[in-house]
This record gives C-alpha cells, sequence and structure tokens, in this order.
C-alpha cells in the first residue's frame, strides 16, 4: 500500500497586483535614475572631477543600502504594508531638492534622501511580490524587476528630452511621478492582507505536508557569501554603465550629451528585457542554471568591447547587459528559497547590497577614471565577469515555490 501524498493549492497568482508592483518600481527606480542622468550637466555646472561624480553615486546608493535590511528585519515581524509609500515621500523631498541645488554639498544630501526612500520601499515591495505570485515566483520577480530596470532606463531618455535642454530646474517636473507612486502604492497596500492570508495559507499546508525546506546553517551561510560576490561582480560592471557610459562615448568616440544619453537607454533597456526573460525561464529551468549563463554567456562579449568601433560597442554592450540581467530575479529568488521566512531581510540586504556595493564600485571606478582614463575603466572592468566563476561554489538547493 502506498500512503496518499497531500495536494497543496497554490494561491493564484495576482497578475494586477504584480503588474502595478512593476510600475511603482519604474517610477521608483526612474526618479533614481534621473541622477546619473544629470551627471554631465552637474558636472559642467560644479565643475566636478570623476571622484565627486564617483562620490555621488557612492551617497546615493550607501544611503539606500544601509537602512534596507534593518527595515526588512523589522516588517518581517511587523508587516508593514503601507512603509512604501512613506519612502516615496523622501524621494519626492530628494527630487525636489536636488532640482534646486546650488552646491556639491546639498546634491550629496538630495541625492541621500533619495537613496533613503529606496531603502524603505524595496523591502515591502519586495515581500508583496513574493505574496502576489503564487507559484510563478520567478515570473513575479522578473516582473518586479522589469519595472525597475525599465524605470532605470527611462532616465536617461528624460534627460535627454528634459534636463539637457531645461536645465537642473527641470528635476522637480518629476515630482509628479511620486504623487502619482504614492497613490498606486496605497492601492497596493489595500490588497496586502488579503494576499498575505493567502501565501500563509499555502505555507502552512506545505508544513502539513513535510515540504517546507529546512537548510543546514553552513548551506545558507555559504549560498548567501557566494550570492553576494556574485551580485558584486555584476553590480561593479553594471555601474562602470550607469555612471561613466555617457563619458565613455563622449571621450572615445566623440557623441554629443543627448546622443550618448540615448544609447545609455539602449544598454540599460536590455537590462529591462533580460531580467523579466531571465525569471520566466528561471521558473522552467531552474535557478541555478540561468546564473551559470549569466555567468559565463557575457564574458567573451566584455573581453572584446574595449576594442570595438561604436557600432559593435553598442551591439555588445546590449547582449551583456540582457545576459547579466538575466540573473538577479534568481539571485533573489535563491536567496529566499534559503531563508524562506525572512523575506523582508533578504529583499533589503540584495537590494541593500545592490546600492552599496554599486556605490563603492562607482567611487573606486571615479578614482581609476581620474587617473587613468575612462577609457581604461572599461578595460579593467572587462574581466569582471571572471568572478562569476564563484557560483560553482553556490550549493545546490531544492527549488520550491513558497
Amino acid at each position: 500500500m502506498t500512503a496518499a501524498v497531500p495536494t497543496i493549492a497554490r494561491p493564484r497568482t495576482h497578475i494586477a497586483v504584480l503588474a502595478v508592483l512593476g510600475l511603482t518600481h519604474l517610477l521608483n527606480d526612474l526618479m533614481q535614475s534621473l541622477i546619473p542622468a544629470a551627471y554631465p550637466i552637474l558636472k559642467d555646472a560644479y565643475a566636478l572631477d570623476f571622484v565627486q561624480i564617483g562620490m555621488i553615486t557612492m551617497t546615493f546608493q550607501i544611503a539606500g543600502s544601509l537602512l534596507q535590511p534593518a527595515i526588512g528585519m523589522m516588517t518581517d515581524k511587523h508587516p508593514a504594508p503601507y512603509s512604501p509609500v512613506v519612502g516615496m515621500m523622501f524621494t519626492l523631498s530628494g527630487l525636489v531638492s536636488l532640482a534646486f541645488a546650488h552646491s556639491y554639498s546639498v546634491i550629496l544630501v538630495s541625492v541621500a534622501l533619495i537613496g533613503i526612500g529606496s531603502s524603505i520601499f524595496h523591502p515591502e515591495a519586495t515581500r508583496m511580490a513574493r505574496y502576489a505570485a503564487g507559484g510563478r515566483q520567478g515570473l513575479a520577480q522578473g516582473l518586479f524587476q522589469v519595472g525597475g530596470q525599465a524605470g532605470g532606463a527611462l532616465g536617461p531618455v528624460f534627460a535627454a528630452l528634459i534636463i539637457v535642454p531645461w536645465g537642473q530646474p527641470s528635476l522637480a517636473w518629476f515630482a509628479v511621478l511620486a504623487l502619482l507612486a504614492m497613490a498606486l502604492l496605497v492601492w497596493i497596500g489595500s490588497k496586502q492582507r488579503q494576499i498575505s492570508a493567502e501565501f500563509a495559507a499555502l505555507r502552512a499546508d506545505g508544513r502539513k505536508a513535510g515540504s517546507a525546506a529546512r537548510h543546514a546553517p553552513a548551506t545558507i551561510g555559504i549560498g548567501l557569501v557566494v550570492l553576494t560576490l556574485l551580485m558584486f561582480t555584476k553590480n561593479a560592471y553594471g555601474e562602470s554603465f550607469r555612471s561613466f557610459y555617457t563619458f565613455y562615448l563622449m571621450e572615445k568616440f566623440g557623441l554629443s550629451i543627448p546622443s550618448a544619453q540615448m544609447m545609455l537607454f539602449i544598454f540599460l533597456l536590455a537590462s529591462a528585457v533580460g531580467a523579466l526573460i531571465g525569471g520566466i525561464v528561471g521558473d522552467r529551468i531552474g535557478r541555478y542554471r540561468i546564473i551559470w549563463i549569466s555567468v559565463l554567456g557575457p564574458l567573451p562579449l566584455t573581453l572584446i568591447l574595449p576594442h570595438v568601433d561604436l557600432f559593435w560597442t553598442g551591439v555588445l554592450t546590449v547582449l551583456i547587459n540582457l545576459i547579466m540581467a538575466s540573473a538577479f530575479a534568481s539571485i533573489l529568488i535563491y536567496a529566499i528559497e534559503l531563508l524562506p521566512h525572512r523575506i523582508g531581510l533578504i529583499g533589503g540586504l540584495f537590494y541593500g547590497l545592490n546600492f552599496g556595493l554599486g556605490g563603492i564600485a562607482a567611487a573606486l571606478l571615479g578614482i581609476a577614471a581620474d587617473r587613468y582614463g575612462v577609457e581604461a575603466v572599461y578595460t579593467l572592468c572587462s574581466f569582471l565577469p571572471l568572478a562569476g566563476l564563484l557560483a560553482w561554489f553556490l550549493p545546490r538547493i531544492e527549488e520550491g515555490a513558497t
């Protein structure tokens, strides 16, 4: 005789909630992306060097990283569905302050406020994406990520169309986007009780069926360290583009600011597409395989990039970012599956790492750009994907739906 295996019902995937979450992530990251998109204007207006540019990025991203794990731990114990609205208030104030900043120190304070806004937004938004996913975690994180990546890509477009012709004060016009995001986040917060109850019921069924995963502390520790290192190398390479790509194109190929901003938009748009594809494919073939594809795929392309003309620079940067971005949803879900009861902490930690490690990389790359030139930075960064071979040490875990 064989024992009956309990059937665990999956809650439905809340596509409308995921779509709105993706839209709020788009608005949040669009406002963030206005900071590096405005660098050429700020550099000329305040006679900044590359070290100071890197310090602006580091200030913004460190401010966005320090609070996120703490907020994630707090919301794990006491869910705060409306906390992203508070975060958006900080972003709004920072954006208006940056529009009318009259000194380098005010610029630093302004970008710090925007960073704090992101640190409050991401942990609870990550939890909601997890809950609303049903059994389609890759799709959920892919939609959430595609919103953020698309928002980041739109920053250079708005810079080229609005900020360059109208100047630094035009940044204040984007405050309307913060108000729209706040309204959407209020609606999402109103849905969280129902959706979290469905998720809790699923998790309880999983415990009854004996399917709740429990990983050894060593497995969790090794997994999180490897995932952190993978995140750092990807962020360091990506930050070289967000902060310095426009300068690279202007210096090496003589492009105008609007043309360089449009090239940056194409590069960042590839991130959005890659994040969505990686999330969907990860549901089918597994997170581990997606991570390996993102490690090995871009390596030959990054090594070739510093030695090609403008056309192939555009083609290669799109392919590189398309492949590299495919892993972020898988990395985040992999980490959540290591610690499935600490969604806020993992969301805060990995989005915090995204900001903090990227900020450190930006500062170091800024020093290198001032000392050796922007082109030398891209030659150096072309070897960074080699560090992705650390994925060999990533522990294999059974991927669950919850």
